[in-house]
């Protein structure tokens, strides 16, 4: 049965990427069995991702001491050990990418989220990833903050795949496409193949139900809570509704016929944080092609065993899901509080996993020498 529900969601047109990685799936072929036996075509990570992996376990041991030996700082260390990870599950993934022309067999690696309001370094940083990862079928992070979108635009423009993450409003998606088309458009001019550039733009959900029910809890009216559970759902279909909108003008169209690939939605933050609600709330009620559900191991099982895929959740529900909002505004939610409290809280939330990576590594290495 797990596999029947997992092929009926890919047969819908979503394509399955697993929200973890560590050197412990590589090693123990989990990873690969996730691939062969669950749908699964991509991989992301962040730094919550490697802060978890890098502290449990001795997988990282060996090239731990190895870089200890030759001198590697903090900093270098952490950049041989992620990068490591990604290169090898990017191998896994070669057979995927080549199957799908590209489009999946995906594995993404995040810039250091420091420098989330510095265009120039981020930029910088990008293109290291992606010459140190060195595998076409890798994608570099970049936030969609206001310093985050022309670091987009020129990272494309150098011929670099990469995923928009930190995406919590339809306004700021509605942005992070019209970089992705300065980009596209920039690296055409600059002589790349446009075929060759694929994109993401990751569109964060649980977390807009867990900001917004906490309000509507404050303002404990009987129409505030019957609006719990309901916002991440109507704010998905919206930016949907926006990819189809902008999808189909004729600026994309120009680009189409260059060769260019459409930049998918990718909903992201699908783990369920609400015990209330279904473990596959986030999957189930947003099946629609040309979409990514990248999903922690437990969400990806909850599916597996009792998701109902009914076809596409999300096409012509933009009307709908607008009513939501309007209802959310009139009992009195700031929506636009809400998409900048979760931004900053988002970026903030790496900044500190990547501080917990740093002191993780800091204190192996320290052992290492003893």
């Amino acid at each position: 049965m797990s596999n029947d529900k997992l092929a009926a969601l890919s047969e819908a047109g979503v394509s399955i990427w697993l929200d973890d990685l560590s050197r412990e799936r590589l090693n123990t072929g989990n990873l690969a069995g996730l691939i062969r036996d669950k749908h699964v075509v991509g991989v992301t990570t962040n730094p919550t991702i490697f802060a978890n992996a890098m502290s449990k376990g001795e997988a990282y041991d060996e090239q731990t001491k190895e870089l200890a030996a030759r001198g590697a700082d903090v900093e270098a260390t952490i950049r041989e050990l992620t990068t490591t990870d990604v290169r090898n599950a990017a191998d896994l993934f070669r057979d995927v990418y080549s199957a799908t022309n590209g489009v999946d067999g995906r594995v993404s690696i995040e810039v250091d989220p420091r420098l989330a309001k510095d265009t120039e370094k981020t930029v910088a940083e990008a293109q290291d990833l992606w010459k140190t990862v060195d595998r076409p079928n890798v994608l570099i992070k970049i936030p969609a903050t206001e310093e985050g979108l022309p670091a987009i635009t020129r990272t494309l423009a150098e011929g670099i795949s990469v995923n928009v993450t930190l995406i919590f409003s339809v306004e700021r998606y509605k942005k992070v496409i019209e970089a992705f088309f300065a980009g596209l458009e920039q690296a055409k001019a600059n002589g790349h193949d446009l075929k060759g550039i694929h994109s993401v733009a990751s569109f964060f959900v649980s977390r807009v139900d867990t900001e917004v029910d906490k309000r509507l809890d404050a303002i404990g009216t009987d129409e505030a809570k019957a609006l719990r559970g309901k916002a991440a759902v109507a704010n998905a279909r919206l930016a949907y509704a926006a990819f189809e909108e902008l999808f189909s003008t004729d600026r994309w169209k120009k680009l189409a016929e260059q060769g260019a690939n459409a930049q998918r939605p990718l909903w992201a933050s699908t783990g369920v944080k609400n015990p209330d609600y279904s473990p596959t709330l986030y999957v189930d009620q947003l099946v629609v092609k040309d979409t990514v559900n990248t999903m922690p191991e437990k969400t990806l099982d909850a599916v597996a065993e009792h998701a109902e895929i009914t076809g596409d959740q999300v096409t012509g529900r933009g009307a709908e899901a607008q009513e939501v909002f309007d209802k959310l505004e009139a009992v009195g939610i700031d929506i636009r509080d809400v998409f900048l409290t979760l931004e900053n809280e988002g970026v903030e939330k790496f900044e500190k996993s990547w501080t917990e990576l740093l002191d993780t590594v800091k204190g192996q290495l320290d052992n290492v020498k003893g």
